[in-house]
């Protein structure tokens, strides 16, 4: 019988079948940071259990941790007080953790693709719903909620039931200065923020096979952002050569017997998805977003639409508009901003880094713009700096800092003002997501770039037309 790559995995993992059509679905991999892990460790303890399979366990911290003077100890009280929980319930439970000060220490979704953890054919699992990202690499990864850590931890299985499958098709050539980010935020605004729920997504087609790892996994981290449960792409010689050589990937023969297996996980020519959808790449310009979804997003080009679309109620329409101090109708062409972020598990890896260096050498950030960029792991920014990058950064004003997720969200000291925009290039832009008040527009980092350059919002492509 045909099946789909997700198929293929689902079916690999499922232990037994249990009452009312839930799978017990194994985990290979579990990821653990310091958000989501207290409440489970404690249900542990209290149950006087291990945890089942500590080396299949990976912790490390992202979060709350400060971007800045790391080796001082954290200033925020509730940041410093889930950090240091962590580093006691992994001292208890045995369980090795990227602290601050590790060499592999950085963003969870970060860390797993570049150390090798992240392997095709797997199920990984995160109490954090950008887990979807290591989809990339042809694994079934998800979001789970802090009971299900609690599973995780104590059985290294799920009780799941399987979700439906969705193809989302992409083919054609991008324009120049459009980005995977771009293509994930246009996939978003045709399906709107509800799109995806109840399915998980698989991405193919000659755009996406074109990607290099780093621009999959942004496709796939924000998968999570039109309600699917997880985006996935098949493996292939571009996703064996990233792994090829990593610290936890099998190594010489052993990865050459992996890449045999590996070479098995993808879609049957006659498999059948539950919903189909195709787009074409060369339609597809930087986008923005405007409202206070993800799905809520246009073309730089474009405006501000008139009413709400399919998916958004006219309330919840008019009340994203008010909070972002926008118009129906305008465009954000020339808008001021005076904050950019250019990091996050969306785009804060190394390529992000040496696009975002390459577009501003030789030039300065506009006098007003306040500009972050931070790197998503230890590794990322050791060889941020070893390239020079870093350097780049700083003679363009751009504050190049220390590894966590920073201002994708208002846990940690980087936080965005009240009322200010920034230009940013996480993955949500919901009310406050930046800190209380503050007015998030997502992009990609090409966009980000020319923005803190202009000082406001600029159409990247000129760049491009004019070189």
């Amino acid at each position: 019988m045909s099946k789909t790559l997700f198929d293929k995995i689902w079916d690999a993992h499922v232990i037994k079948v249990a009452e009312g059509g839930l799978d017990v679905l194994y985990i290979d991999r579990h990821f653990i940071h310091e958000v989501t892990s207290p409440q489970a460790f404690d249900g542990l303890k209290q149950r006087n259990l291990p945890v089942f399979r500590p080396l299949q366990t990976i912790a490390t911290a992202d979060h709350n941790v400060p971007t800045k003077d790391q080796h001082l100890p954290i200033q925020e009280k509730l940041s410093r007080d889930q950090v240091e929980k962590l580093r006691e319930n992994c001292r208890e439970f045995g369980l090795e953790l990227y602290d601050l000060g590790h060499p592999y220490q950085g963003i969870v979704h970060v860390i797993g693709p570049e150390l090798g953890i992240t392997q095709p054919g797997m199920t990984i699992v995160c109490g954090d719903s950008h887990t979807s990202t290591h989809g990339a690499f042809g694994t079934i990864a998800f979001g789970i909620g802090t009971s299900q850590v609690e599973q995780v931890m104590a059985t290294q299985c799920l009780l799941q039931r399987k979700p439906k499958c969705m193809r989302i098709t992409v083919d054609g050539a991008l324009q120049d200065g459009v980005l995977s980010k771009d293509i994930i935020l246009y996939i978003i605004s045709k399906l709107t923020a509800a799109g995806g729920t109840g399915y998980f997504v698989e991405y193919a087609g000659s755009a996406i096979r074109a990607l290099s790892m780093e621009a999959r996994m942004t496709i796939c981290n924000m998968s999570i952002e039109m309600g699917a449960r997880g985006g996935l792409i098949a493996p292939d010689a571009t996703t064996f050569e990233y792994v090829r050589g990593r610290k936890f990937a099998p190594q010489g023969a052993d990865f050459e017997a992996a890449v045999s297996k590996w070479e098995q996980l993808y879609t049957d020519v006659d498999a059948q998805f539950d919903l189909e959808y195709h787009f074409d790449a060369s339609e597809i310009g930087p986008m923005l977003t405007y409202g206070t979804n993800p799905g809520m997003g246009i073309a730089v080009s474009e405006h501000v639409p008139d009413m709400a679309l399919p998916g958004d109620s006219p309330v919840s329409f008019d009340k994203s508009l008010t909070y972002m101090g926008f118009k129906a109708g305008e465009s954000l062409l020339g808008k001021t901003i005076h904050h950019v972020f250019i990091g996050s598990c969306t785009n804060s890896r190394i390529e992000d880094l040496r696009l975002v260096a390459e577009f501003i050498q030789g030039k300065q950030k506009a006098g007003h713009v306040q500009v972050m960029v931070v790197p998503g792991s230890q590794q990322v920014a050791q060889q941020a700096i070893a390239e020079g990058l870093d350097k780049i950064f700083s003679d363009a004003g751009f504050d190049f800092r220390e590894p966590g997720c920073s201002a994708c969200l208002g846990m940690n000291e980087d936080k965005i003002p009240a009322g200010a925009y920034c230009v940013s290039t996480s993955n949500r832009n919901f009310e406050g997501r930046q800190g209380p008040g503050a007015r998030t527009i997502l992009a990609s980092p090409l966009t980000a770039a020319a923005v803190a350059l202009a000082g406001k919002i600029v159409d990247v492509r000129v760049h491009f037309n004019q070189n």
